[in-house]
């Protein structure tokens, strides 16, 4: 098959889910969405769990793609989050929406889980080693606890209810961050970025 179709059928799933929720995900949104004549999507990915099951991939694909580099120090580090935040609400968007509607479906299909579990389970072990390339006091327990607020951060950040943001403090993102870097490891040491 076509590789550069086949990624384009992906990419305008993603789009899809991120605009029509799972219940819009259908073969002919998604042929629509890429622009292909009717029946594509359906020669590529014959069935609804097919078609999930290529778009949850796809999605793996892309976070993996996107540009973290690593931290040398509190200061980089907080700026490396930031930037994985502010991702939200632009190039990442659509993605991480589909991926919230993935989840959905992974409730119930815990094939698709597994899936997006290696996602998550990547974040754990990054999110651990960039903590310990800024220099920090890391333990599994604190990579976790800053691994698991972000993941919470995600969904008010693509709901972007004002009140929530401001409650959150999700309005300021470089103050969200550096807080949340600052309960974890407490206040950083004279001197120390």
């Amino acid at each position: 098959m076509n590789q550069e179709r086949r990624d384009s059928l992906r990419d305008a799933a993603i789009e899809v889910l991120a605009e029509a929720g799972g219940r819009g995900l259908t073969h002919r949104a998604v042929d629509a969405a890429a622009g292909v004549p009717p029946g594509t999507t359906k020669n590529y990915f014959p069935t609804r769990d097919a078609l999930l099951r290529a778009v949850a991939e796809r999605c793996v694909e892309l976070y993996h793609q996107v540009p973290t580099p690593p931290p040398t120090d509190r200061e980089s580090l907080a700026a490396m989050l930031r930037a994985l935040l502010e991702n939200v609400a632009g190039p990442g968007r659509s993605r991480l929406l589909a991926i919230s509607e993935l989840q959905s479906e992974a409730a119930r299909k815990p094939w698709l889980g597994a899936i997006l579990d290696r996602v998550t389970a990547a974040d754990f072990a990054d999110f651990e080693h960039a903590q310990r390339a800024a220099g920090l006091p890391v333990t599994p327990h604190r990579a976790a606890i800053l691994t698991l607020a972000l993941h919470a951060a995600l969904s008010h950040l693509l709901a972007g209810g004002p009140d929530t943001l401001a409650a959150t403090g999700l309005d300021d993102l470089d103050e969200f961050v550096h807080r949340l870097l600052e309960t974890i490891y407490g206040p950083p040491a004279p001197g120390q970025n």
